[in-house]
């Protein structure tokens, strides 16, 4: 007969079981190329946060690309968010600003608890905010809802402002690479590196990985689509809202020379003459002031062509893309307050000088508020509409791969007395859906709203899985072709 001892032992050790979550045998663990390091298990997934990919670029390491991490012996703890990179403001209107560090190059994992031994596709995600700002950490962004449908999320953080993309003389001189400028976009470069020598560790493939981005972040995976230190890195790519099309006589500061010489205004005004002087700076100084400094680089070793000329002569990274934009993306980040039908044409002068009449024309307006929606329309094609079509057209003519274009029209339930008051589909609007957290904010969604946030994270996921969005219980998604927007 089992004793009343025996009973009371199996009665404890089943109360333990209950508790074993919180104890040392239930915390997940995961070797890394530079040691072993703990995360936390919650609701079935497994999340290590704060996994560091590069080590700090601070010191002599400000300015050059990333190096190794240090190995280090025993456990090494990932359950909390590192500082996000040095910045001004924050990417989200609302959002709360993160803690910053210049000691920031860390990326988090978002992994099934059951995927130790599978093979799971990878999203890795790079976040927006106009190489200004920007979070790997920030809530919305977490991959808790997309893990849950059977795939890894990634987000990696990288230097921003000229901390991320200052060139400089000096630094041009000193390279291997004879360039200067790009070490956000060599950041993100390192942490696909990374993904690809250990993300196996954590139950995925490495060689079925998704980058994937939102406005800059957008922008970044054109240009590591267009980077040839890129290869090979990722087999699919997603671009929400942003992408560099522009052609080079538009924008003549991305090139080197121009970029350098806009590196020693910027050194200028910071009373710094030398690199060395720019290098014991403290990091708080590069920060702010330095609108001339925070964009890509074409130079010879990380960006040599524009992703226009990359992709125009068939060079890009060819990969399966899904790619669009918002219905209303400038009425998140253009004021047009003070825009009038008296002064439309000025305004637009002053901001982006010289356009050509048919242009504007395309544009019709003739009371103020209807000037207001012209503005709001140009600015949404300019920065937005044609880089997206671009974007899709090129793919789509140079490439092999499938393209999968979409326009968001959703608008979500802002309330009238918030900060995205009267913002509809705007820029921004589709990440709640995309990432499936609509139960992030207290607002009225819709039974429409729910249905777009399980069918667009469910076309994303299956997107990382297959190169195809679609799947049963989903409308079709059409390969798009190059008719579909003659």
């Amino acid at each position: 007969m089992f004793s009343s001892y025996a009973f009371l032992r199996a009665l404890l050790l089943f109360s333990l079981s209950l508790t074993l979550p919180a104890t040392q045998a239930q915390i997940p663990q995961a070797s890394t190329e530079s040691g072993t390091i703990s995360g936390v298990h919650e609701g079935g997934l497994n999340i290590y946060k704060g996994v560091p990919f590069a080590a700090p670029p601070v010191g002599d390491l400000r300015w050059r690309a990333p190096a190794p991490v240090a190995h280090w012996s025993g456990i090494r703890k990932a359950d909390a968010f590192a500082p996000s990179c040095m910045q001004d403001g924050v990417s989200m209107p609302g959002e709360t600003p993160p803690a910053v560090s210049e000691d920031c190059l860390y990326l988090n994992i978002w992994t099934p608890a059951s995927s130790a031994h599978e093979h799971l596709p990878v999203i890795v995600w790079i976040y927006g905010g106009g190489y200004i700002n920007g979070s790997s950490s920030m809530p919305l962004y977490w991959g808790d809802k997309l893990a849950h449908k059977g795939i890894i999320v990634v987000t990696i953080a990288y230097r921003l402002g000229p901390l991320g993309f200052l060139a400089y003389p000096e630094l041009t001189r000193e390279s291997p690479h004879h360039s200067s400028g790009n070490y956000g976009l060599m950041d993100q470069i390192a942490a696909l590196e990374w993904v690809q020598r250990n993300i196996a560790a954590f139950g995925g493939d490495p060689k079925n990985v998704t980058i994937a981005g939102q406005s800059s972040g957008s922008m970044s995976v054109s240009m590591l689509m267009a980077s040839p230190r890129a290869k090979g890195l990722f087999q699919r790519a997603i671009g929400e809202s942003g992408g560099l099309f522009e052609p080079l006589q538009l924008a003549p500061k991305y090139l080197l020379a121009n970029a350098e010489q806009d590196g020693e205004k910027y050194a200028a005004s910071l009373g710094a003459t030398s690199l060395q002087q720019l290098r014991q700076l403290p990091a708080a100084r590069l920060t702010g002031n330095a609108d001339g400094i925070v964009h890509s680089v074409i130079e010879p070793y990380v960006l040599p062509l524009s992703p226009y000329e990359a992709f125009a002569a068939g060079q890009q990274n060819d990969v399966p893309l899904l790619i669009g934009s918002n219905a209303e993306e400038a009425r998140a980040i253009v004021d047009v307050l003070h825009v009038t039908a008296a002064t439309f044409n000025s305004d637009l002068e002053r901001s982006d000088g010289q356009l050509p009449p048919a242009l504007v024309a395309a544009y019709p307006y003739t009371t103020d508020a209807q000037a207001k929606q012209a503005r709001l329309d140009f600015e949404r094609d300019l920065r937005f509409g044609w880089d997206m079509w671009a974007w899709a057209r090129l793919q789509a003519s140079t490439g092999k791969s499938s393209v999968y274009y979409y326009s968001f029209r959703q608008q979500p339930p802002f309330p009238a007395d918030s900060i995205y008051a009267g913002w509809g589909a705007s820029h921004y609007a589709e990440l709640w859906y995309v990432f499936d957290h609509l139960n992030q904010e207290p607002w009225r969604w819709t039974a429409a709203d729910q249905k777009v946030a399980e069918d667009m994270s469910t076309y994303w996921v299956n997107f990382a899985k297959s190169g195809d969005p679609n799947g049963p219980g989903l409308l079709t998604w059409p390969v798009f072709t190059n008719a579909d927007m003659a």
